[in-house]
């Protein structure tokens, strides 16, 4: 049952929870926060119809970032708003996160929550849950770096030890689990629910148009920490970027493009074709006829096994070595040459057959009905009498 698309968000201006609908005992909480998430849960809300209650912690508060995302997906605005996360530093985005949720679900308590991935919302709606004995379903579990100076590898972690269900997208993923000592019967093998938001947002975006130089079209993105909060390590992706043979499309984070104007890196922003607020469709439209991605983004690696596109990922580590193994995806640490990278790659004979050829390592598409089903289960068991007595 599709759900009826409201207002879009605006930056919350108080500490007060917002509710859109009534909620109820049986309900399966949904709880995000940033594009990512909103993004890759759009088929798990969509399949769990009337019975879900999304909870949008207000992470990523604007509408470039949130926003436009609920209702270009389909699926509505949140039934319940947070604003205790909005513009603070990540040690109060979780205390007053989980402060803030744990308020709501024990008013309103709901019969299981879903969280996924890895990021601040992920850790909390997973902790405030656990915390009040709420089953709790982490999507796009076990995915690891072994590099524990990526804040999403800690909120992996704290999630992983709460988690009662744990959707594993790849075998890989399932691997990771069992040996942390997970129990097989607690980890369900569903693919990535990226397969079906890309195909989807893909067929329902306008075409995008190539530019008429002739030369290579190279579409890049980047925000993560480590190269947005250091000017050294942001200078040396922009001129990266910048010295590629080819027409740069850089659609620009709001964090990427203030730390440019921080540490005085701006002018090196002409270089590009500037793009600001992009939707899913419209990012994936550009990247379908780019002949290749550079992007320090988790769901770009994994978009790029369904459109068929060469990737490089500027980042330490990767948590997604399936892309890599696959054959769409190379790490360039720090220290390596961007450009060089990127000349390589562009000059590789075969690569587009090559890869139209190669499966995606992310599923079939139907990860989302998988998920729900599995949450409407772990909430039924929950609620039986026997489990309470257990």
């Amino acid at each position: 049952m599709p759900r009826s698309i409201r207002p879009q968000a605006t930056r919350p201006q108080s500490t007060r929870t917002t509710l859109t609908r009534p909620t109820s005992l049986g309900d399966i909480a949904v709880v995000l926060g940033t594009r990512p998430e909103i993004i890759k849960l759009a088929s798990v809300v969509r399949a769990l119809g009337p019975r879900v209650r999304v909870i949008h912690t207000g992470q990523h508060w604007d509408d470039s970032m949130a926003g436009q995302f609920f209702a270009g997906l389909g699926i509505g605005e949140p039934d319940v708003r947070l604003s205790a996360m909005s513009g603070k530093g990540r040690p109060e985005q979780i205390a007053e996160g989980i402060a803030e949720l744990t308020a709501h679900f024990r008013a309103h308590r709901p019969a299981a929550v879903i969280v996924q991935g890895d990021t601040n919302s992920t850790s909390v709606g997973a902790q405030a849950a656990s915390y009040l004995d709420i089953p709790v379903v982490h999507v796009e579990a076990g995915l690891r770096s072994f590099d524990r100076a990526m804040p999403e590898e800690l909120n992996r972690l704290v999630v992983c030890a709460l988690a009662e269900l744990h959707c594993a997208a790849t075998t890989d993923n399932r691997h990771n689990l069992l040996r942390e000592g997970v129990p097989a019967e607690r980890i369900a093998l569903t693919g990535n629910t990226v397969v079906e938001a890309t195909v989807d947002s893909l067929a329902a975006a306008a075409p995008a148009e190539r530019t008429e130089s002739g030369r290579p079209v190279v579409l890049a993105t980047v925000h993560r920490p480590e190269n947005t909060d250091d000017p050294a390590a942001l200078r040396r992706v922009l001129d990266g970027l910048r010295r590629i043979d080819a027409d740069v499309i850089l659609s620009l984070h709001p964090r990427t493009e203030a730390a440019a104007a921080r540490w005085g890196l701006a002018g090196l922003l002409d270089a590009f074709e500037v793009r600001r607020g992009l939707g899913h469709g419209e990012f994936l439209a550009i990247a379908s006829t780019a002949d290749l991605i550079v992007s320090d983004s988790g769901g770009v690696q994994e978009e790029v096994t369904v459109l068929k596109k060469p990737l490089l990922v500027v980042r330490r580590s990767t948590e997604r070595p399936e892309s890599v193994d696959a054959g769409f995806a190379r790490l360039v640490v720090p220290g390596e040459d961007i450009a060089a990278a990127a000349a390589e790659v562009l000059a590789e004979p075969g690569l587009a057959a090559r890869l139209a050829a190669t499966p995606s390592p992310y599923g079939d598409g139907r990860a989302g009905e998988l998920i729900a089903a599995g949450a409407v289960r772990l909430a039924e068991r929950a609620a039986s009498p026997l489990a309470h007595a257990a």
